[in-house]
């Protein structure tokens, strides 16, 4: 195996990020490395057998597909967990050095999970991905790849430049035709979301306060599958328990305490309701 290049970060690079709160880095996985993780979870999707916990494709009782693809291809959680090339990408040093500049100190490993959204499949609606794994003090870091062409008409994330400033809002009800989870984030007065047009490979980053969401996928045939995963600076010190156990780039477990809940919605708002994860 060849040895993973060296990747720094531009001063630019970080002005842009410091700037809109995000940062779009092209090709940084080679196309035999996008081809390699297609091959495992294209071949876990193929199989449709259930991972307890992590992925739970639904059949209809006659065997049939449900109307709804993602019933059939939900996204897969902490792929890190159960597949040694979800770790292995979560931990590379890549990442490590663009999450290192961009949060400017070190960062623990949170999360990782695959999107397969087949031509059909609903989007999510805008979101700020903090509400969710509520980092404290500070906010996450999302890495976002590619593994599909991602753009509008595939179902594409797009990002509100410039939001990464604004605290954690309470989400509104989103249109349950567009959007398969529950919670909506409207930009404030003035923003709006921009499409992050990617080709496999190129990976966005986006700092967790950022809003962001995704339209549903109307291509006819174009997939737009991806790989996600959350960091959080060292310096924090809280997270949701569900992100139990975290990593160091060095895959060492590393401890850090449990957030309570409530955040900005306060300890009255029905929190079963909300997913667990973004």
């Amino acid at each position: 195996m060849s040895p993973t290049p060296v990747f720094s970060v531009t001063p630019e690079q970080c002005e842009f990020y410091r700037t809109e709160g995000y940062l779009i880095v092209r090709a940084l996985w080679s196309a035999q490395e996008i081809a390699d993780l297609k091959q495992v979870i294209d071949g876990l999707a193929a199989a449709g057998r259930p991972i307890p916990g992590y992925w739970e494709p639904k059949l209809n009782p006659d065997g049939t597909l449900d109307p709804d693809p993602l019933k059939r291809y939900p996204r897969m959680l902490h792929l890190h967990r159960h597949q040694p090339i979800g770790l292995r990408m979560m931990l590379d040093p890549r990442i490590g050095a663009v999450a290192r500049a961009l949060l400017e100190e070190e960062p623990i490993a949170c999360q990782s999970m695959i999107y397969f959204k087949p031509p059909g499949s609903r989007g999510q609606a805008l979101h700020q991905d903090n509400f969710y794994l509520m980092v404290r003090p500070g906010t996450c870091l999302a890495a976002w790849t590619a593994i599909d062409p991602a753009g509008p008409e595939n179902g594409g994330l797009s990002v509100v430049p410039g939001t990464h400033d604004l605290p954690l809002q309470c989400p509104q009800e989103a249109d349950g035709a567009r959007s398969f989870v529950n919670n909506y984030v409207p930009p404030p007065d003035g923003k709006k979301a921009v499409p992050a047009v990617l080709q496999p490979g190129d990976v966005l980053f986006f700092n967790g306060s950022v809003i962001h969401g995704s339209e549903p996928n109307t291509h006819p045939t174009l997939w737009r599958r991806s790989l996600i995963a959350h960091y959080m600076p060292a310096s924090a010190k809280e997270i949701t328990s569900w992100y139990f156990p975290l990593h160091d780039f060095n895959g060492r477990v590393i401890e850090r305490q449990a957030a309570a809940m409530g955040g900005p919605c306060g300890e009255d708002y029905d929190w079963s309701k909300l997913e667990k994860f973004a």
